[in-house]
């Protein structure tokens, strides 16, 4: 199935599911309703196949065009760099230096040597330490000699690990919160205000401006630290890393992506602010108390909603937050008028799906609708604040494990909500 049949039947599954909603009527019997609504969930369940699926096409459709590009231009370096300068009066005979190695063939030649620099020629030693001398991204020897512990990493695998916690959570990503890079992890102190609910005032000709501090500006401030969390360490073979290069970098990066992304999502959404990042939904304020303990209503959503300034929804970072299985029940509700609140997005378009014209992010760390949880927040999310120390470091250790080795990550990052009223919860009601 191509990208524009999966686009269609995608458009097809959810008219399928909104038939099967709008065939239940009050007057509709018990059993009835419980098999549409069954066969509403299975279609939708469908329909969340599928638009994996085309965000995965169009995913590998934007690498291959990149592959292509990059290929593209190492044909014409290859060229260039075979062609005989102009002028040049020294012929050349039957030189031929070949392709020159890549930084990924040199790191594993140097794990597989027993992390010797004697093993590789001057080439090879040359191209690993101008990897290792790269300050793009931030990578890790052990203190010491290179006797004592492990080398670097291809810089390819410490690319693969940034996006795969970027893809298993958006916490972690700056196009949600805002983001704050520094190199070390010093305290930083972030002054705070809001100033939604003060106003000017009608002045009389002739009269004396109004000093009584009333209309003074109210500061406050928060704080961001640098909080370290680890991946421990995953072993592999010394003879997987020689005759399995690519795969393993596939699988080291997707391991040690998804355990930074667990812990970095996790606790920059429900962390408890002591002795780590004070969660965006553990800072958010009182928006809505729900009326039921185990479902949420139309109404409340809208509440919930209009309970954040309107200065702040019109940031572009206002979205709603919300787990898989609270945008499962949100697919059903409709508002007064029997409209549905969820809006099918367009991923070929660049248009996301929507909730009551706000977009809305997938976090499954966002508690579920159960009594006394908080499972739905709304706001602007640009007045998170997400500070990063570096990038995620990652080292490999061979003496511990030898003669296999063993790759570990560190991550040190914090969060905090600057301002309360930015960013609201709906509560659910206690059992």
């Amino acid at each position: 199935m191509n990208l524009t049949e999966m686009q269609e039947k995608r458009g097809r599954l959810v008219a399928q599911a909104r038939e099967a909603l709008d065939e239940i009527k009050n007057n509709t019997d018990e059993a009835r309703s419980a098999d549409l609504d069954a066969r509403h969930d299975a279609i939708m369940a469908e329909y969340d196949q599928v638009e994996s699926l085309i965000e995965r096409e169009q995913k590998m459709a934007d690498i291959e065009k990149r592959l292509e590009e990059r290929t593209k231009e190492r044909e014409a370096e290859d060229r260039r760099k075979r062609r005989p300068n102009q002028g040049d009066n020294v012929e050349h005979r039957g030189q031929d230096d070949g392709d020159k190695p890549e930084y990924r063939q040199v790191f594993y030649k140097f794990l597989a040597g027993g992390a010797d620099l004697g093993e590789l020629d001057a080439e090879e030693r040359a191209i690993l330490r101008a990897g290792v001398q790269s300050l793009k991204e931030s990578r890790m020897q052990t203190t010491g000699t290179n006797s004592a512990g492990g080398y670097t990493v291809p810089v390819e695998l410490a690319n693969f690990i940034v996006k795969t916690m970027k893809d298993w959570g958006p916490m972690y990503n700056e196009d949600i919160a805002t983001v704050i890079p520094t190199s070390s992890g010093n305290i930083i102190n972030i002054p705070t205000i809001d100033d939604t609910g003060v106003t000017a005032e009608k002045h009389t000709e002739g009269a004396a401006l109004t000093d009584d501090g009333g209309k003074d500006a109210t500061f406050g401030q928060k704080q961001l630290g640098a909080y370290v969390y680890d991946t421990e360490f995953v072993k592999f073979s010394m003879e997987l890393a020689a005759d399995s290069i690519f795969n393993m970098e596939a699988l080291l990066g997707a391991l040690l992506g998804e355990r930074l992304g667990r812990i970095a999502n996790r606790e920059l959404t429900i962390g408890d602010g002591v002795d780590d990042p004070n969660g965006v939904v553990t800072a958010s304020s009182l928006g809505k108390v729900a009326t039921a303990a185990a479902a949420i209503a139309s109404d409340e959503l809208i509440d919930l909603l209009h309970s954040v300034n309107a200065a702040y929804r019109r940031s572009p970072k206002a979205r709603w937050m919300f787990s898989d299985l609270t945008l499962a029940a949100i697919r059903k509700l409709k508002d007064g008028d029997g409209n549905y609140l969820w809006q099918m997005g367009d991923v070929t378009k660049g248009e996301p799906g929507v909730l009551l014209g706000y977009r809305y992010e997938i976090n499954d760390d966002v508690p579920a609708i159960a009594a006394g949880a908080k499972p739905v927040i709304f706001g602007d999310f640009s007045k998170y604040f997400v500070r990063k120390v570096g990038s995620p470091v990652i080292g490999v250790l061979r003496e511990r494990f030898w003669p296999d080795l063993g790759i570990a990550g560190l991550i040190r990052f914090d969060g905090e909500l600057g301002d309360t009223a930015a960013v609201k919860h709906l509560i659910m009601a206690a059992s």
